[in-house]
């Protein structure tokens, strides 16, 4: 979903409670599986292998293919959320799959560009874990409810995009690049921490 499935419906202090059929009434029925928000996530996770598969390709042209194709997943990273919410379209499908498309395109491409030897396996490995872990949290409370989107998640799923993209392409920006990594690697980290203490508060409120 948008900015990942870090965004969701605002509550009180970024928690809010949750109904069965994604959040929907008990007067009228859920929104169906087969909708156009599911259908982007599912573009997404059909994505991931393509990327890949032109990033080992190496060379322009498969660098070049490999941006566009993570920039069209990362486009309806950024869409599919935001249709969700604004249409009414909220699934238990999307809040499962969606977190999982994040991480499968955010993870794939770190894995492979420390495959490379383009950027060092720690960054990686604390991304990666910070990503898996919250994904962990949201499993945890998502009977309970859902936790808002922050700015800092936002952002930070914003600044992966950027720096990931600029690693991607096939041009010699080493400076730029790993100037945003690291402004991603430490939005990241931040964000991971408020996080779990969200997570924790929303576990704690419901008790």
């Amino acid at each position: 979903m948008a900015g990942g499935a870090e965004a969701t419906l605002a509550g009180p202090a970024g928690l809010v409670g949750m109904t069965g059929n994604g959040g929907a009434s008990a007067e009228r029925p859920g929104p169906g599986l087969l909708n156009v928000a599911n259908y982007l996530t599912v573009l997404r996770l059909v994505l991931v292998p393509v990327f890949i598969w032109f990033l080992l390709d190496g060379g322009v042209s498969g660098r070049s293919i490999a941006f566009v194709a993570f920039a069209v997943a990362s486009a309806t990273d950024l869409l599919d959320g935001e249709l969700a919410r604004r249409r009414g379209l909220i699934t238990d499908f999307g809040k499962i799959a969606d977190p999982i498309a994040d991480k499968a395109l955010t993870g794939s491409a770190l894995i492979t560009l420390s495959y490379l030897g383009e950027l060092p396996w720690w960054v990686t490995g604390v991304i990666v874990a910070r990503e898996l872990a919250v994904t962990g949290l949201r499993f945890w409370v998502i009977r309970h409810g859902v936790i808002a989107a922050s700015r800092g998640g936002k952002a930070k799923t914003m600044l992966q995009i950027i720096a990931i993209s600029l690693y991607v392409l096939p041009w010699h920006l080493d400076l730029l690049r790993e100037v945003m990594m690291g402004a991603a690697l430490v939005v990241t980290v931040v964000t991971g921490v408020d996080y779990a203490a969200r997570a924790i508060r929303l576990r704690s409120a419901v008790q």
